[in-house]
């Protein structure tokens, strides 16, 4: 198959053209030239390597719609299934927590294991590659047993290391902690929430033992299998300096200036949330993505919590000046599959997987059709209009046929 009439977006420039798909692959491109007849056209539309999403935190979100509503799993993997591809992410990690958090049942231990359960069962009819994205909280060391089997049994991508305890990371700020708590909790439908609770909780989380041993026999197996290893929130020089020891690749959501300088300068790649990046601020008043990838200090750009900011963000800061298009692409595509060791996508190459996004720039940039493999999973009425595909469904009435008999 040809994609004619294309503006590929390739690694260092952006030229017009044509490629071809042959077995699910980039078979040739074609730069400054067209393609071959009877192919797809792009129309002009800009043509992305399929978006990477190295952390996103949606499928936990969609188990919870409304407080205390919790949705199927599988039926909530389908729901952002379809959102992610119509958001160009042909490729998701779902970020998955073993976390010790009190009466917060998604990110319990057993939870963890039945969406992980889920994510491999559904994989082969799903739109997207969906992975999983192991979030291992240090304080909840009995959960590195369920984690190194799920390592063995291959069903982990990448495995984060987290410390949500109050006081550091993202929570260096214990009154703002409390306050956010208290909010969720009653969001979840705690309403005789009390402050003291909360307090009492903060007291609790702080005395549970870090469980560093469990960890570092996660880190050494996950390393064994060839799956990334990654921190999360780092706060400090220090704590990435003890982190890469560990063997981590990865430094996500770094919440200082100094840890994020320090990342790059040891080579990790640096995370963070395309969200941030979007709104041009932290949400919890951390680092400004935004001005990171400005001073060179992120080269990831992950959906955090909204698929959509991913393409978005990377616009938005070619808009502003900060990157050039090539570039902000690249936050999305080329180094998230490098973070996560995909040698086989990211980039539109020959012999790389065509997984591939036409993208509508104007007004706003929109995302018109995703192809995983060279296979159409989101086609809008763009690309049927483009495509003379519209014409087949001309005239076809939506009544029933005349033999059909009336219900019973």
């Amino acid at each position: 198959m040809w994609l004619n009439e294309a503006r590929l977006v390739l690694r260092d420039r952006v030229v017009s053209g044509a490629l071809r798909v042959e077995d699910g692959r980039i078979a040739e491109v074609v730069e400054g030239g067209t393609g071959g007849p009877g192919g797809v056209s792009a129309g002009g539309m800009l043509v992305l390597p399929g978006l990477v999403d190295v952390h996103g935190d949606m499928l936990e979100r969609e188990l919870r719609p409304r407080p205390s509503v919790e949705i199927d799993p599988v039926l909530a993997l389908h729901e952002v299934d379809k959102r992610l591809v119509s958001a160009g992410v042909l490729t998701g990690y779902a970020a998955i927590s073993f976390a010790w958090i009190d009466g917060d049942h998604v990110r319990s231990t057993e939870n963890a294991k039945r969406l992980i359960a889920t994510v491999a069962e559904q994989h082969e009819h799903l739109l997207a590659d969906h992975r999983v994205h192991v979030r291992l909280d240090i304080t909840n060391p009995d959960a590195a047993a369920v984690v190194a089997d799920e390592l063995e049994r291959d069903r982990v991508g990448l495995v984060s290391i987290m410390d949500h305890t109050p006081g550091q990371g993202q929570y260096r700020d214990i009154e703002a902690y409390v306050q956010t708590i208290l909010e969720w909790r009653r969001d979840i439908g705690h309403k005789d929430t009390r402050e003291e609770d909360v307090w009492d909780h903060v007291r609790r989380a702080q005395e549970r033992p870090k469980g560093w041993d469990a960890i570092d026999r996660v880190a050494e197996l996950a390393k064994a299998h060839g799956v990334p290893l990654a921190s999360h929130d780092d706060d400090s020089v220090e704590k990435v300096a003890m982190l890469d020891e560990l063997g981590v690749t990865i430094s996500e959501f770094p919440v200082s200036e100094e840890a994020a300088a320090e990342a790059r300068r040891r080579q990790l790649h640096t995370v963070m949330g395309a969200p941030n990046a979007l709104r041009g601020t932290s949400h919890s008043g951390n680092l400004s993505a935004a001005e990171a990838v400005a001073d060179g200090l992120v080269d990831v750009l992950a959906s955090d919590y909204y698929p959509i900011a991913m393409l978005q963000a990377a616009f938005r800061l070619v808009a502003r000046g900060i990157c050039e298009l090539p570039d902000a692409v690249a936050l999305v595509t080329a180094n998230p599959a490098e973070a996560a060791e995909l040698d086989d996508r990211g980039r539109i190459a020959e012999g790389l997987r065509a997984d591939l996004v036409l993208v509508e720039p104007e007004p706003i940039p929109r995302v018109r059709c995703s192809l995983r493999q060279g296979v159409p999973v989101y086609w809008d009425r763009r690309m049927s209009e483009l495509n003379e595909l519209a014409s087949h469904f001309a005239g076809v009435s939506s009544a029933p046929p005349a033999s059909a008999k009336e219900p019973i």
